[in-house]
């Protein structure tokens, strides 16, 4: 107990210092407005991005609640491409209600769309690569979203705060979702990290409160799990978690009793181990106190040390003929 009191006072400061890094920052003057948007040239002279018309929010007075961002705009004759939408552009525009993002756009700018709480519907062009760092970040009115193929990252806190958000389709083609990136998105039941993710940040769905099923993945290779002394496990606060699918063929061994689903561990009942999974990571299951059920294929062949110390709660556990070698304190406490 006084350890955990420990983490927690360690762990608020941080937070604090991180929201502060992500306040948005100052924007440059427009170069010239069409149809009530403000637009700002980029240097190869034939296209632009979207920007904001004031500094300091709300970004836009007078925009529509049904916003439409045209793939071209003309201005004294001559006609440019739309190609992102700049860092803060509609920042603290409550009164938006939906947004369709064009297929010429192929980056969403940090803190693009930050506090529009009226937003309910987004539609993101299929050229989009990048989502950037809190770009719908405390989008309380989004209730489901669909990301497209075409992106590849998703930035640090960028659905974070979305607590009206019940659905998310994160595709094939995401390969890193960064630290934060959907925190606090308490409205998420279940979600699904695709084969595509190498990489999960720091408290990446940390206080998804009412998140039940996780599946990850065959491509996860690291998880960002604390920085310095301070745990930052990707699930932490997931309280409502009771089920894991793990098909993490790759997963390097967690070094400590960090991992990603420490402080969920007193929910969490079945563990499933996909079939393309060799070796079950160091600490895996680590005091998953609730545990009742675990299932381990046959293509296992190794399990990591203290992988399921101090799953009191089990009661059986079947380890197939494949299993060649048991890591220190494997089960320990069981």
């Amino acid at each position: 107990m006084i350890e955990i009191m420990k983490q927690n006072k360690l762990l608020k400061p941080l937070l604090a210092v991180l929201l502060l890094a992500l306040l948005p920052q100052t924007a440059a003057a427009y170069d010239f407005m069409v149809g009530g948007l403000c637009y700002n040239r980029n240097d190869d002279g034939t296209s632009v991005y979207v920007t904001n018309q004031k500094s300091v929010g709300p970004s836009y007075s007078n925009l529509s609640s049904n916003l439409v961002i045209p793939a071209t705009v003309t201005y004294s004759g001559k006609t440019y491409s739309v190609t992102s939408i700049g860092g803060n552009a509609f920042w603290n525009c409550s009164g938006l209600t939906s947004v369709t993002i064009p297929n010429s756009v192929t980056s969403i700018g940090n803190y693009a769309f930050w506090y529009c709480s009226g937003l309910t519907s987004v539609t993101i062009g299929n050229s989009v690569t990048s989502i950037g760092t809190g770009a719908f970040r405390a989008c309380s009115g989004l209730t489901s979203l669909t990301i497209p193929n075409s992106v590849t990252s998703i930035g640090a806190s960028a659905f974070c705060e979305c607590r009206g958000l019940t659905s998310v389709t994160i595709p094939n083609s995401v390969t890193s979702i960064g630290a934060s990136a959907f925190c606090d998105c308490s409205g998420l039941t279940s979600v699904s990290i695709p084969n595509s993710v190498s990489r999960l940040g720091a408290l990446a769905f940390y206080n998804c409160s009412g998140l039940k099923t996780v599946s990850i993945g065959t491509g996860l290779v690291t998880m960002d799990l604390s920085t310095g002394d301070v745990p930052l496990p990707v699930f932490s606060g997931c309280n409502a978690l009771t089920s894991v699918t793990w098909n993490a063929k790759n997963c390097a061994d967690f070094t400590s009793s960090t991992t990603p689903f420490s402080a969920a561990n007193s929910s969490i009942k079945s563990f499933t181990i996909g079939g393309q999974v060799q070796r079950i990571p160091a600490y895996l299951c680590y005091q998953m106190t609730s545990l009742t059920s675990v299932t381990i294929p046959n293509s296992v062949t190794s399990i990591g040390s203290e992988a399921f110390k101090g799953c009191s709660g089990l009661t059986s556990l079947t380890i197939p003929n494949s299993v060649t070698s048991i890591g220190s304190e494997a089960f320990k406490g069981c």
